[in-house]
């Protein structure tokens, strides 16, 4: 608010001084409005203060960047009726250059996304991009309104037009783009459709792993295991980081198929090439059923010992409870209880870009927006 006042107290004694110098025959009168801006201000009524300033400041060529300015302020500090209010009132103005109204015309647009009055918005923007006024602004904040809308064709159009004009390389986004409409085509029954959205977002992005998921998943449900477990597989080998979220759907193709020694040289693979990303605790599973109790805490413990790990350390102490000699043991319990409430309670995933923390993995990062950044936080840090 502070940086405000100066700015709109000294437009409005400029404004007052024009009024004043234009008053030939009563040079001595004051404009009584600025000093009821003054008065608002000497009350500490600093809000009051800045709507009497702003109304008295006149539009033309030589305020118009100040009224800008000012409506960009108040859009900044969450104050978006004043914004709109003050950048519609230079739009009405027919003194504005054409580069004058479009930049008022981006601004309220702005003004409108920022108070979630998606459909002004859109109209203003289209408005630009027909006439070519600030395309790239434009373009990047229709692209924001049609995926708070999910019309996921509109997003495809525009983030094409967007590359050309700008030379960006959008194709992880149309990647994403098309895996929402084939996610939309398989809620509507539509699975051809779908596997074509699917094949659509790999030509975009070759490592896009979620249309790997998203294929093996309707290879699973069509009872083609083998296949499933080919693009399972092949997601890690696009992004080992996703071995976390495939891990599970893995081991089960494998035990399906009855293909036991390879799930174990699977999992002891990843578990050395990819440590504490969950591979390890399938494997103390199996040695579990296979060999034993004894065998799995064996396993763990040595695991532990080279690579710190929380989830490990947790299964290591179910593991030790379950013994004779562990059951009564309440200290025992307790640890294992709070560690598993820090577990629940910690985020699990990190977006790359921004730094915004989920518990869930969110496609579409809900602070930066931006598409794919999200990552499983390594185990041993959860």
């Amino acid at each position: 608010m502070w940086l405000l006042l100066p700015v709109a107290a000294a437009s409005g004694w400029w404004a007052a001084a024009r009024s004043m110098g234009a008053r030939d025959s009563h040079p001595n009168e004051a404009n009584p409005v600025y000093f009821r801006g003054l008065n608002y201000l000497l009350n500490e009524e600093p809000d009051k203060a800045i709507d009497v300033f702003v109304e008295m400041l006149e539009v033309d060529s030589d305020t118009v960047e100040t009224h800008l300015a000012l409506g960009n302020l108040f859009r900044r500090r969450g104050e978006v009726e004043r914004a709109i209010r003050i950048h519609q009132n230079l739009i009405a103005r027919p003194a504005l250059t054409t580069e004058q109204r479009g930049q008022a015309l981006l601004e309220l647009g702005q003004d409108y996304l920022r108070a979630g009055l998606y459909d002004r918005a859109e109209n203003l923007f289209n408005e630009l991009r027909q006439e070519g006024q600030h395309l790239p602004q434009a373009l990047r904040n229709l692209l924001l309104i049609y995926q708070q809308e999910k019309d996921w064709k509109a997003c495809l159009k525009t983030a094409e037009e967007l590359e050309r004009h700008t030379g960006e390389d959008l194709g992880v986004d149309r990647s994403h783009f098309y895996c929402e409409l084939a996610q939309q085509a398989e809620r509507d029954h539509q699975p051809e459709a779908a596997s074509a959205y699917l094949h659509m977002a790999l030509e975009q992005h070759r490592e896009c792993v979620r249309a790997n998921h998203l294929l093996a998943k309707m290879a699973l449900a069509a009872g083609d295991t083998p296949e499933a477990l080919r693009l399972l597989k092949d997601a890690i080998r696009r992004n080992p980081d996703y071995l976390p979220e495939v891990v599970d759907e893995i081991v089960v193709a494998y035990r399906e198929l009855g293909k036991q020694e390879q799930l174990v040289e699977f999992l002891q693979e990843m578990a050395q090439d990819h440590p504490n990303q969950g591979a390890e605790l399938h494997l103390v599973d199996l040695y579990h059923d296979q060999q034993g109790e004894t065998a799995a805490i064996d396993y763990l413990t040595n695991y532990i010992a080279r690579t710190p790990s929380l989830l490990g350390l947790i299964r290591l102490l179910e593991l030790q409870c379950s013994q004779p000699e562990g059951r009564n043991d309440t200290v025992l319990q307790q640890v294992r209880t709070q560690l598993q409430r820090l577990i629940r309670d910690k985020a699990a995933y990190q977006c790359s870009k921004c730094g915004f923390e989920a518990k869930t993995l969110h496609w579409q990062c809900p602070s930066c927006h931006a598409w794919g950044t999200q990552r499983r936080r390594p185990l041993h840090e959860s």
